[in-house]
């Protein structure tokens, strides 16, 4: 099982995005394919074998399987994993699922601006740190 962590990390690089988003559009690349995608459609020009150790991040992740058939290595896209995310913070999503206002309203907190903070203790109100 692919940690969470992975997945963020994984996602979190922009090259990887786009890497990824070329793998949606089009699923079973080689290297080769995929660095001509990211040359001519995005001008991304890093190295082959930069191309290649973020491939090597994404499968860590479970993001990317990749296959070899003869002396090719084909790279298919995997999202299951990205089931996690949302497994994870289930209802992440349920809490802004009202109307613009109605979340306004439920996630406005308003506060007396001399009430003590949340955790501080009785005794330290109005004393200087």
């Amino acid at each position: 099982m692919v940690v969470v962590e992975e997945l963020l990390k994984a996602l979190a690089d922009p090259t990887r995005a786009v890497i990824l988003d070329e793998l949606v559009e089009r699923s079973g690349q080689t290297l080769f394919e995929i660095c001509n995608r990211l040359a001519s459609r995005h001008g991304i020009n890093p190295s082959r074998q930069a191309i290649s150790q973020h491939l090597q991040v994404l499968e860590a992740a479970g993001l990317v399987h990749s296959e070899r058939s003869g002396r090719y290595k084909f790279h298919y896209l995997d999202t299951s994993p990205l089931q996690q995310i949302a497994v994870r913070w289930p209802a992440a999503g349920q809490a802004y699922a009202g109307t613009e206002s109605d979340t306004i309203t439920t996630h406005t907190k308003t506060t007396d601006p001399g009430a003590p903070r949340a955790g501080a203790s009785s005794s330290s109100k109005g004393k200087k740190p």
